[in-house]
């Protein structure tokens, strides 16, 4: 099974994701909120600003702070970029050390 790094730590199965989509349009809203409303969102975004909101076969919704491009990516490469995450997250100091 194949795990993709969806930000800060969180990882998801590759094979269990159906669609990747931009949190900014009314119906993925709506998706967002009728998933809230039947307990089925999980949101990993620490806090951020949501900026993807994956869909799995089980009807889960995962709210992430990682670009929808930057996930895509990760799913086409089948790579988990661990390190320059967390570079990303705890700026240039930590990644020297």
């Amino acid at each position: 099974m194949k795990f993709i790094n969806i930000g800060f730590g969180n990882m998801v199965a590759a094979d269990r994701v159906v669609a990747l989509a931009a949190p900014d349009s009314a119906p993925v809203k709506r998706l967002i909120q009728d998933a809230r409303d039947q307990g089925r969102v999980i949101d990993v975004s620490c806090g951020r600003r949501t900026r993807a909101v994956i869909i799995t076969d089980s009807e889960h919704v995962i709210l992430s702070a990682i670009q929808t491009e930057t996930i895509a990516n990760r799913l086409d490469d089948g790579t988990v970029d661990v390190e320059v995450e967390q570079e990303e997250t705890d700026g240039p100091e930590s990644a020297e050390s």
